[in-house]
């Protein structure tokens, strides 16, 4: 289920991504995407948590994928020149907006689920494996989807490229529905508001937890490259749509490169350290990247950028199933995406207008050398982070 799920939405964030840029040639659209994604994703995701907690969670993720099946025909329809015709561009781009806008809140609600549902299927002592497994199959979607969205647009036209989308969200919810419901344990009854007060006020007193997730946003958040692909692939590389899929797909070959290698030799001892690491690494590839005008080695930063990143999400994500409750995995998770799975959109935003204000090239190298600057304060900040050993997780 998760590798088709997130096959699909990111082979349909690289068509759409490419057809906004192709009806509009203005880099500032591309950081308007991830605008449109990234509000629905913090605003809903002060409640979904707390929903994700009240109810069952398989079912939740089901409505879930349903929601992302119902973007896929939209875009479908706006893919379709007639339309385009008949609304003009602008309107066509708002629309598509619009549909990013609906896609980032149906994310809200699937974030808490999946993370929620992954704790009530795993044994706790298989965390740090599960992690990942899970991160693996996650990546292996983000790596296909973008290669796979760059081949079928060369290969056919936009409306057959949401079709195909449309179709692999349907092997994800066939896969979903092949798993049995998990009964609820120790479900929350204290009123919304409350509820949410609870989560937060957790997080924000685990100061490891706290200390991975604002590390993790701000690194992503500077170092959000990836939204200017399409800048990349036409304008400096010139590489067309196979190209920017192959360029799309580099981070992702490289976090499961990681990712393999992981699941046999499990990050354990030093665990801080290698993500403050990592993360530093992830900064010089993607300065590297930015000043780079040669192909392969714009490849390969960016596979070496997602091989660091790996080593991140893994660290992060057994830290948060370690040290956070059952029965506030699904308020956990909505503050997860809160800090990390919205840095993704805000970083594509940040990319977006500071290429406006300063040039792709520049704004680039700009996030990079930020997110040198993050992990110069974390380290020096949080020690707590920097002398974690998972395989003795004292909260």
């Amino acid at each position: 289920m998760r590798i088709a799920l997130i096959l699909a939405l990111n082979m349909q964030m690289t068509i759409v991504a490419y057809m906004v840029y192709e009806l509009t040639k203005d880099p500032l659209s591309l950081g308007m995407i991830g605008i449109c994604e990234v509000i629905p994703a913090i605003g809903f995701s002060f409640f979904t948590g707390h929903i994700a907690d009240q109810n069952e969670k398989r079912n939740m993720l089901m409505w879930c994928i349903v929601g992302f099946m119902a973007t896929s025909l939209m875009y479908l329809g706006l893919s379709i020149q007639s339309v385009q015709q008949w609304a003009g561009v602008s309107t066509t781009v708002w629309l598509m907006y619009a549909t990013v806008f609906l896609g980032g809140a149906a994310r809200a609600f699937a974030s808490p689920a999946n993370f929620s549902l992954m704790g009530l299927l795993v044994p706790r002592k298989h965390y740090a494996n599960a992690a990942t497994w899970s991160s693996t199959a996650w990546q292996l979607g983000a790596v296909v989807g973008p290669l796979l969205g760059g081949v079928v647009m060369a290969a056919s036209d936009y409306t057959i490229s949401y079709l195909s989308v449309f179709a692999i969200h349907m092997v994800s919810l066939i896969a979903l529905l092949r798993i049995s419901r998990k009964p609820l344990t120790n479900k929350p009854t204290d009123p919304m508001l409350k509820s949410l007060k609870e989560g937060l006020k957790f997080v924000f007193s685990t100061q490891v937890i706290l200390a991975a997730l604002a590390l993790d946003m701000f690194a992503v958040l500077f170092g959000g490259a990836v939204a200017l692909l399409p800048v990349y692939a036409t304008d400096i590389l010139q590489v067309g749509e196979v190209g920017f899929g192959w360029l799309r797909a580099a981070p992702g070959i490289g976090a499961i490169i990681t990712l393999f290698t992981l699941s046999m030799i499990p990050l354990k001892t030093n665990a801080g350290k290698k993500l403050l690491l990592s993360l530093a690494g992830f900064g010089i590839s993607i300065i590297v990247f930015g000043l780079s005008t040669n192909f392969y080695l714009s490849f390969v930063m960016l596979l070496l950028s997602g091989a660091l990143d790996g080593v991140s999400v893994v660290i992060r994500w057994t830290i948060l199933q370690l040290y956070t409750p059952d029965n506030m995995r699904g308020r956990v998770a909505a503050v997860n995406t809160m800090f990390i799975s919205s840095s993704n959109e805000l970083g594509a935003a940040e990319s977006g207008f500071t290429a406006r204000l300063m040039g792709t090239v520049t704004a680039v190298v700009f996030g990079g050398f930020m997110t040198l600057g993050v992990v110069g304060v974390a380290w020096w900040k949080a020690p707590k982070l920097r002398k974690l050993q998972l395989d003795n997780p004292n909260p």
